[in-house]
């Protein structure tokens, strides 16, 4: 197995018999599928014939050389990286081969586990170019009512969780971080609900203050209170035989908490200054970000109310754990705001899909979009590219430009660290190519290898 975990197909190409075989043995027990060849056309039949998902050549060798033989694949297989092996290196050598649409360039005699290293680097970025095309084509093939989106497993937990309690007439509470989606899964309950037929209603219980809140929720009849010129029914009324999402239900003032709970017991309410109930036949959802049963303890939430939400509670997923989910969400928010904006900006380059996996998004799905936006807006490309992505998605945890001024001790910053953001400066000028990385760095690629480990 190789050290990163993605086997793959690989095809060597050298005129040499003896490093054929011993990259063969090398790779195959590092969980490779191998093949060899010792000359360009033989190398064109196994392309044919096999599942090949990585190309290393030598750069000398009958009948083609190296660079125009990855020129050439280069033109008739664009996704598939190569990588070029010679013992005449030279920076000029090296930049022919990048040109030429090579992946990476490594010295002989080869370090096995420095190629390693390379190959695995190159297998992964062209698993990602594959889950890129998938999910734009999953993206595509989308029903209009498929607002869930995702094939993650704690997407396809949630999922099945959905459809299991959707048909029972019960209190859901939703938890996780905000911005995961609670509103959608909502929506996704009432929808797989028998009351589908009827309202489905939201209410943000932190927008409003304490007295608009009470009138909002149970209505209100005429003169009860200053302004109050016509009678309002309220929301539990309005979503009667439909479901109604209570979001950010912690922050649910403590005065109108046993009123809310009255409501759910006997399905009835009294609106404010009315001396008669209305009843109501209402699913309630409620969703809070914060950790209710902390609320509980704390005394800022009652427990009788907890405990009648609490029948069955769903966690939504952070987004840093759904994996690929990320990339099919980015797809489907560019197919959305391309439209809007009118542009024809249809997908996402592999540099920068390879960001936005790489991020943590602290605000979870809302974040996500809110950078896609952006970036759609800004884009001079039918792609978005790494330079649309804000500096926070394409640096995380950069600080501002390295600080050279020595008057303020406080911006004095180690030498270390210096030098981590300035090799990674240079590997974002060379597109991530480590081994060009090394040369202009004036450094052999152990050592930074080494130094990157270190970060």
């Amino acid at each position: 197995m190789s050290k990163a975990g993605l086997p793959g197909g690989i095809l060597v190409i050298d005129d040499d018999r003896a490093l054929c075989d011993l990259l063969h043995e090398d790779l195959q027990q590092r969980g490779h599928r191998v093949w060899t060849a010792l000359k360009a056309g033989q190398a064109r039949e196994l392309l044919d014939q096999h599942s090949i998902d990585i190309v290393l050549t030598d750069l000398n060798m009958p009948e083609m050389n190296g660079i125009d033989f990855c020129a050439e694949l280069h033109q008739r297989r664009p996704d598939l990286p190569v990588i070029i092996m010679t013992a005449f290196g030279s920076l000029e050598t090296a930049i022919a081969a990048l040109r030429a649409g090579a992946y990476d360039f490594v010295t002989k005699p080869v370090d096995l586990d420095l190629l390693s290293i390379s190959l695995d680097r190159g297998l992964q970025h062209r698993h990602l170019q594959e889950t890129v095309r998938r999910l734009q084509d999953q993206v595509r093939r989308q029903q209009p009512d498929d607002d869930l989106l995702g094939e993650s497993p704690p997407m396809v937990k949630l999922k099945q969780q959905i459809s299991r309690i959707a048909g029972l007439d019960t209190s859901v509470l939703l938890a996780g971080e905000s911005g995961t989606g609670k509103e959608l899964v909502a929506r996704s309950l009432h929808r797989q609900s028998q009351r589908s037929g009827g309202a489905f209603v939201a209410l943000n219980c932190a927008a409003l203050p304490e007295n608009l809140l009470e009138s909002e929720l149970f209505g209100h009849v005429r003169g009860a209170f200053t302004d109050a010129r016509e009678a309002r029914k309220g929301l539990f009324v309005e979503a009667s035989g439909g479901t109604l999402l209570l979001d950010e239900i912690a922050e649910l003032p403590l005065s109108l908490q046993p009123k809310l709970l009255r409501v759910l017991e006997d399905h009835r309410v009294r609106p404010l200054g009315g001396s008669s109930e209305i009843t109501c036949d209402v699913r309630v959802i409620a969703a809070s970000h914060r950790n209710l049963g902390e609320a509980v303890a704390a005394g800022l939430f009652r427990s009788d109310l907890f405990y009648r939400l609490n029948v069955i509670q769903l966690e939504l997923p952070p987004l840093r754990r759904r994996g690929d989910d990320i990339l099919l969400l980015a797809m489907k928010f560019i197919q959305q705001l391309s439209r809007r904006f009118g542009k024809s900006v249809v997908g996402l380059a592999q540099p920068a899909a390879a960001c936005l996996l790489a991020y943590s998004w602290p605000g979870n799905v809302r974040e996500l979009r809110n950078t896609i936006e952006r970036a759609v807006a800004l884009t001079l490309h039918d792609t978005i590219t790494v330079d649309d992505l804000p500096d926070s998605v394409r640096h995380p945890g950069d600080s501002a430009p390295l600080p050279l001024s020595l008057h303020d001790g406080q911006t004095i910053i180690p030498l270390e660290e210096m030098e981590q953001r300035y090799i990674q400066q240079v590997l974002e000028q060379l597109d991530g190519n480590r081994t060009l990385a090394a040369r202009m760095l004036g450094v052999d690629r152990k050592t930074l290898y080494r130094k990157l480990k270190e970060t």
